[in-house]
């Protein structure tokens, strides 16, 4: 029984922790709480019971796939670069595209666009 309370309380732990650095680490973070929460849980109810390894083996299998898909949503790790829609501006007679998590137009070069 404390066992599994130890790793439903270290998954809250992890959940609880937030990084302002990147979403290789806030992925990992995420990723080791549902697979430690997750494998306590499977680890609980299969074989001899054993809610601690079950919840450890979670989170390294979690934390790794969490730090992988973190890191391809930041454009490393193998992943494929995101072509961004440009559009052309006749007045002016250049491209320009939307930038969504900045919510501002910029020409191709990269200055705003007014």
């Amino acid at each position: 029984m404390y066992k599994t309370l130890i790793a439903v309380a270290g998954a809250g732990l992890l959940a609880s922790a937030c990084t302002t650095t990147g979403n290789v680490e806030r992925n990992a973070a995420g990723g080791a709480a549902l697979g430690a929460l997750a494998g306590a849980i499977v680890g609980n109810n299969v074989g001899s019971g054993d809610a601690g390894a079950g919840a450890a083996i979670g989170a390294v299998l979690g934390g790794t796939a969490g730090a992988i898909r973190g890191c391809n949503q930041d454009g490393g790790c193998g992943a494929q670069p995101q072509t961004r829609r440009q559009y052309y501006d006749e007045r002016a007679g250049r491209y320009y595209y939307y930038d969504s998590a900045a919510r501002r137009y910029y020409w191709e070069d990269g200055s705003p666009r007014n």
